[in-house]
């Protein structure tokens, strides 16, 4: 069991939580690439390996501070050889559901393929077995069962924004319920929130 179960933390899932065979796990990158490639759970889990302390923000005010385990996207990228007309990555979960996220938010340090939290399996509750965290940018840009990752030339809408929610994610100010202390805190918004 994860911290995340163990705090209690809110789960989402407009799509229902998935039941996803780490063996049979596979992960499609293409668009604007050099070469289309596949990615199976254990190709993924074989490159260079990061633990890194950030926090998830949701737009439904709630925060959650973990060691994400997984591969940075900086890591990942070598792996893939985008074309320089690619500004923006549209991903996809198992079901269809998608979000666009600029490549300058995605160079931020932290931003990472997850396959773990504080060395236990990331649960399906929670996005698993493979999700992006996305901590500089609203909960909705860190896609769970991620299964493509496709580079696109311009920002296009997904799932959340085509019903309201702003296309770039940017985190506002506002005040959330910090899950691991069960407390109400502000944060002042415009990247990852750092303030706790």
């Amino acid at each position: 069991m994860s911290i995340l179960s163990k705090l209690k933390c809110p789960v989402f899932a407009v799509e229902g939580v998935p039941n996803l065979s780490e063996d049979d796990y596979r992960i499609v990158v293409d668009g604007l690439v050099k070469e289309k490639k596949l990615f199976t759970f254990n190709d993924i889990k074989n490159m260079p390996f990061s633990r890194i302390n950030s926090r998830l923000t949701s737009v439904s005010l709630w925060s959650v501070r973990a060691n994400w385990d997984g591969v940075t996207w900086d890591d990942f990228l070598k792996y893939i050889e985008p074309d320089t007309k690619a500004d923006h990555v549209n991903f996809y979960s198992y079901s269809g559901y998608t979000t666009a996220v600029s490549l300058s938010d995605l160079s931020y340090q932290k931003v990472m393929l997850v396959y773990g939290v504080d060395g236990e399996p990331l649960e399906p509750d929670y996005g698993g077995p493979l999700r992006m965290v996305v901590p500089n940018l609203w909960g909705y840009k860190s896609c769970k069962w991620l299964v493509r990752i496709e580079f696109i030339k311009s920002m296009i809408g997904g799932f959340w924004e085509d019903r309201g929610y702003t296309r770039s994610g940017i985190i506002e100010p506002t005040t959330v319920l910090d899950v691991n202390t069960k407390t109400r805190r502000k944060i002042i918004g415009g990247g990852e929130v750092t303030e706790f």
